[in-house]
């Protein structure tokens, strides 16, 4: 069998350079760039001298108190999605082609809406005066105050996340070959036992992308944590926000850099471990 010509491969290969040019130009324009622009801003203080000050800052116990507190609702708002999320995208996985491509659409639908109107829709719900209280004051319940706490923050990251959860487990379930559920079935596994030896780590996979796809956002959000937790209810999100409103780039840089490098070293652990059971069977 005679094998390509050389002048073949040579121009198959600039074809191949050509086409990737606009992404590597948009990779270096929207990604690099800006990273070293904020890794520059993070390391420089307002006279653009170098300094260890401002990365330094983000472990003093203020900013570590806001951290820490940011990281506990994302950690529950993410379980939650997972709680929530497993079960539903398992169901989906396991309908009829036709009835799977309806409900991934009623999934995605909410999606379509501009985020803050989700936001605020969700205000509207828990409010004292919302629709849920309203609802309870017909039976005689007094209104139980919601809007401004800790909890309301975790809904609202679970109502606007709740998708990013779903969709990746569902597309590493929905080709899942369940020859192996129902081998498993037969040879004496109950459905207990099927999910934690043979669907679970199948699916762990999609399971490390939603918990990714969640934690990331929730953790450094601040719109929600404004509008659902009030003006005392600061994430680290909100203060990489005001220092920004206030023209402190440099300190912006810094908490950005160091929250971006805590959640990659996290992300790369977490996926360090699970590489190693991915595709097999847990014993």
């Amino acid at each position: 069998m005679t094998g390509v010509p050389k002048a073949k491969q040579e121009h198959r290969s600039l074809l191949q350079r050509y086409a990737a040019a606009p992404h590597i130009a948009w990779s270096i324009l929207f990604i690099v760039a800006p990273l070293v622009f904020v890794a520059y801003y993070a390391f420089t203080d307002g006279d653009g001298g170098f300094t260890w000050a401002n990365i330094a800052d983000f472990f003093t116990p203020t900013y570590l108190k806001i951290f820490f507190r940011s990281l506990k609702l994302a950690v529950i708002a993410t379980a939650i999605c997972l709680l929530i999320g497993y079960p539903i995208a398992y169901f989906i996985s396991r309908c009829k082609p036709k009835t799977q491509r309806i409900l991934i659409l009623l999934l995605m639908l909410p999606m379509w809406m501009n985020f803050l109107i989700r936001t605020y829709a969700i205000m509207v719900l828990i409010q004292d005066t919302g629709i849920i209280n309203s609802f309870l004051g017909n039976f005689g319940i007094d209104p139980i105050h919601m809007l401004g706490t800790e909890g309301a923050v975790i809904l609202g990251m679970v109502y606007d996340y709740l998708p990013y959860m779903i969709l990746p487990i569902y597309s590493v379930m929905a080709k899942l070959d369940y020859r192996l559920v129902e081998a498993a079935a037969d040879l004496g596994c109950n459905g207990f036992g099927v999910l934690r030896k043979v669907i679970l780590p199948l699916s762990l996979s999609g399971v490390i992308s939603g918990i990714t796809m969640v934690l990331v956002p929730s953790i450094s959000t601040f719109y929600i944590s404004q509008k659902l937790g009030g003006a005392d209810m600061l994430l680290i999100g909100d203060v990489i926000e005001q220092q920004y409103n206030a023209s402190n780039y440099n300190m912006t840089a810094s908490l950005s850099l160091v929250l971006m490098l805590i959640l990659l070293i996290g992300l790369a652990i977490v996926n360090r471990y699970s590489d190693s059971d991915e595709g097999g069977m847990m014993p």
